[in-house]
């Protein structure tokens, strides 16, 4: 990548899902853009799931409705633990619990983890159930190895996380963790990132394990004014909250018709660098000197390594 002043969330977006087509990662439903990516994989990388301790440990897990986190939500339900599902887009509620057939085989409870199975066989939970999330797997465009991530850039994952916090069904220890394929690990500024951006403890790929240690704070609840009336009005559970939360005296200001607050830039010179330690195999790296798209030729490639 040529030098320049900052990277946007969105550049990083669209050269992760470039290079995943163009190199063969990328898995149905095509194309990945503007999705959080399927890929080649994925199941292996949610394999590795059930070999963290928090995992062991959890009665009840909140995985996201995506292609890739499929065989996470199956590996849930095959552990005999409550499965949480956001609704899409949150529509009809947060989440719902997924409700397998009495005594289900072993490709019935695979049925139940797909989408169609999520919308078959689910009960919603309402915001005034007691539920209490002991971990959350979500999914991810890009994520780095500090637990930083970027979604598809719709922020749904960050305001579940946000709304779980407002209903007290997860605590500040609660852990996050994401699957992805090796090539979404890269190194990206911390600047990009926003109070209300979930930060991830574990990072599962189908080679590697990443415990990220992050320190950087998760949500501590919904952040109002990041919330639009037009936000408001197409989620119903959005609407509930903020009357709940304006009941308990807290502000509930709506953003302003001015639009969001710019996210922070990252400082003059911030480029995506190679690091000059070894890179672990299959780990994907923004390059910081002549674009990787030259060097092979073909400038409609992305500027990662792997």
């Amino acid at each position: 990548m040529e030098p320049r002043a900052g990277v946007s969330k969105q550049e990083i977006r669209e050269q992760i899902w470039n290079y995943m087509e163009a190199h063969g990662v990328a898995d149905f439903p095509r194309p990945v853009h503007h999705r959080i990516p399927n890929f080649k994989g994925a199941s292996q990388a949610s394999e590795q799931l059930p070999h963290l301790q928090e995992f062991r440990v959890a009665g009840t897990v909140k995985v996201n409705p995506d292609a890739p986190q499929s065989s996470a939500r199956f590996l849930v339900l095959q552990s005999q633990k409550t499965l949480l599902v956001p609704t899409p887009r949150l529509r009809t509620g947060l989440f719902n619990r997924i409700t397998p057939p009495s005594g289900a085989t072993t490709a019935e409870l695979r049925r139940c983890a797909t989408a169609q199975g999520v919308r078959n066989f689910s009960v919603p939970v309402g915001l005034d159930s007691s539920v209490h999330v002991d971990l959350v797997v979500v999914g991810s465009v890009a994520v780095s190895e500090k637990g930083w991530r970027i979604g598809k850039g719709e922020g749904y994952a960050d305001l579940e996380y946000a709304m779980m916090v407002s209903m007290g069904a997860v605590r500040e220890g609660t852990p996050v963790v994401t699957t992805v394929h090796d090539c979404q690990v890269l190194d990206f500024p911390e600047a990009l990132l926003e109070d209300h951006d979930l930060t991830v403890d574990y990072i599962l790929t189908p080679t590697r394990v990443i415990a990220t240690g992050c320190e950087r704070p998760k949500p501590a609840g919904i952040t109002w004014s990041k919330i639009s009336g037009e936000m408001l009005e197409r989620i119903p559970v959005l609407r509930s909250l903020r009357e709940r939360e304006r009941r308990a005296g807290k502000d509930v200001t709506l953003r302003t018709v001015g639009g969001p607050q710019r996210a922070p830039q990252p400082e003059t010179g911030t480029t995506l660098r190679l690091s000059t330690a070894t890179s672990p195999p299959g780990r994907c790296r923004l390059k910081g000197s002549q674009p990787f798209a030259q060097q092979l030729g073909d400038p409609g490639l992305p500027n990662l390594l792997c």
